[in-house]
């Protein structure tokens, strides 16, 4: 019985100095430089997009989170669920498209003062007409982040036999993104896109708690969490969102292709074809 608990002493001394090591060795992730945000499928779907005839100059004043929610306790209750970063995701995602000029509206006063300040200079040396005007937007984007729904899905498994046991959760969560082309000289709206993305958190366990001689437990936990980050979530809907408009719009003839033919792109047929999914 001595040599079984001497054992098993040892065995949990072992895991316990891996354990420790683990959460105590940060060394790797302070010395990981800052990177480019990774993207998701739907960024490498959005550059390779064939081009159009001609880029059009859209205007994007903002892109508000419009769900309302929180992050749910012991998070702080003034800590939202997700980013308050849209209009420049989707200001990012348009440029990145080759469809569209983004024009900067969201800073726009900051932008005047600057232009004002230049016009001064310029009144003083006697060349007030040298600086350009601004340019005007064919269409103005509209919409936002509507909807933020938690646990939409959830499950897990576990076993234990005589205190030793592992166990495995897993937690489905949806944003949804509308976007709505307007045109300016009309007020009408040309295009409406609504997309959701899932946020899929996962994590396992596993433990050992029982007695090994009168008197001695044996207790051990290790375990792992991955949660996929709400910004990524955001950013991939908002791709997917221009990507659908884009394809709309050509469906709908409200732009054009530079080669007509490329309308039997794989990427834009995807898009094109892609069915609405049933609840």
């Amino acid at each position: 019985m001595k040599r079984v608990t001497y054992l098993l002493t040892l065995g949990l001394a072992v895991l316990l100095s891996g354990c420790s090591s683990m959460v105590t060795n940060t060394e790797g992730l302070e010395a990981a430089p800052a990177t480019l945000m990774p993207r998701s499928g739907t960024y490498s779907d959005l550059i390779s997009l064939p081009r159009p005839s001609a880029k059009i100059y859209a205007a994007v004043y903002d892109f508000r989170d419009q769900t309302g929610q929180y992050k749910p306790q012991p998070a702080s209750t003034f800590s939202t669920a997700v980013t308050q970063g849209g209009a420049a995701m989707l200001s990012g995602a348009l440029a990145d498209s080759g469809w569209f000029v983004p024009l900067e509206r969201v800073g726009l006063q900051n932008l005047l003062t600057e232009r004002k300040i230049i016009r001064a200079t310029l009144e003083r040396q006697g060349n007030a007409d040298a600086l350009d005007s601004l340019n005007a937007a064919r269409i103005l984007l509209e919409g936002g982040i509507i909807a933020y729904d938690s646990n939409l899905r959830t499950g897990g498994a576990g076993a234990e036999y005589f205190g030793i046991g592992a166990s495995g959760q897993y937690q489905v969560d949806q944003v949804t993104i509308n976007l709505r082309a307007v045109d300016i000289a009309t007020g009408a709206v040309l295009a409406n896109v609504t997309t959701s993305k899932t946020i899929f958190s996962h994590e396992i366990r596993a433990g050992v708690y029982r007695f090994i001689d009168f008197k001695r437990l044996l207790e051990g936990e290790i375990g792992y969490t991955n949660n996929e980050p709400v910004q990524m979530a955001v950013m991939s809907a908002i791709e997917s969102s221009v990507i659908h408009l884009i394809a709309r719009g050509i469906k709908d003839g409200l732009w054009n292709l530079a080669n007509p033919s490329d309308i039997d792109d794989p990427v834009l047929s995807a898009y094109l074809e892609a069915p609405t999914p049933m609840l």
